[in-house]
């Protein structure tokens, strides 16, 4: 396994490379790292090229106090491996940076696999018993304490079925727990693809599988079916019985269905 750190636009990048063959590039899920991979990165580096990495401020990356694009972030990293095209795979925000950097470097991407995904430019519909919770899950990380901020929102519906699994349960609290700074990152610093992907899904043409999980919340399991209407060709599996962190939940199963995924997709 090759590891290491690479500086890109004003930060540094932690990453990890594992196996040979057409690259696979693992995009982690909000408030998580790398590490939630740990499931698929030496399983599918027994076909693939796979590379895993630490986005910006999480993990072992650094985080700078300077405008950014995550999809220009992925984009340096690659160039810097020499990976000229790649699967894509990103759960939750890792899913939407998927999306947006399939839309910005289409030469650049050979599959798209986005899970639980979010999407840029979505109607979000949050409840205001829901807005109000995640407001004071901020409040509690400025004026109280981080650790408090993190039960807080590992008891949101969205981590609910995941949480209920005592085999990942800690998994999750302790990647949560070391990224429990990202509670008060300015949101302000990211640079959002524009026009975002939500007028543009229309544009991709890579071949796509959304993977969604039957338990997932509401808003999510309506921009799965919202991907899988406007890319063409565009395919969509639900997992019964995962939520929100599909890769984690049903391991096995998803592994399983990824793979045969990318074994009649590959350039």
């Amino acid at each position: 396994m090759e590891t290491g750190f690479t500086e890109v636009n004003g930060t540094k990048l932690y990453y990890e490379v594992m196996g040979e063959g057409y690259p696979v590039v693992l995009i982690p899920a909000g408030k998580l790292d790398r590490r939630m991979w740990d499931d698929q990165f030496e399983v599918f580096a027994k076909h693939h090229k796979v590379l895993r990495y630490d986005m910006r401020g999480y993990g072992k990356s650094e985080m700078s106090q300077r405008p950014y694009s995550d999809v220009e972030d992925l984009c340096s990293l690659l160039k810097f491996l020499n990976i000229d095209k790649a699967c894509l795979i990103g759960v939750s925000v890792g899913g939407k940076i998927a999306i947006d950097f399939t839309l910005a470097y289409p030469e650049m991407v050979y599959a798209l696999i986005p899970i639980s995904a979010d999407l840029s430019g979505w109607n979000w519909s949050w409840s205001d018993e829901i807005v109000q919770k995640y407001q004071k899950i901020i409040e509690t990380a400025r004026d109280e304490s981080e650790s408090k901020a993190v039960e807080m929102w590992l008891e949101f519906p969205l981590f609910a079925p995941a949480m209920q699994n005592p085999t990942i349960a800690p998994r999750i609290r302790k990647m949560v727990q070391e990224n429990s700074h990202l509670f008060l990152m300015n949101p302000l610093l990211r640079r959002e693809l524009k026009p975002p992907a939500m007028q543009r899904l229309s544009e991709i043409r890579v071949p796509t599988l959304i993977i969604s999980g039957e338990r997932d919340v509401s808003n999510f399991i309506d921009i799965a079916d919202t991907l899988e209407k406007n890319i063409a060709g565009a395919k969509k599996i639900v997992i019964f019985g995962a939520g929100h962190l599909v890769s984690m939940e049903k391991p096995e199963q998803f592994n399983r269905i990824v793979l045969d995924f990318l074994s009649t997709q590959v350039p």
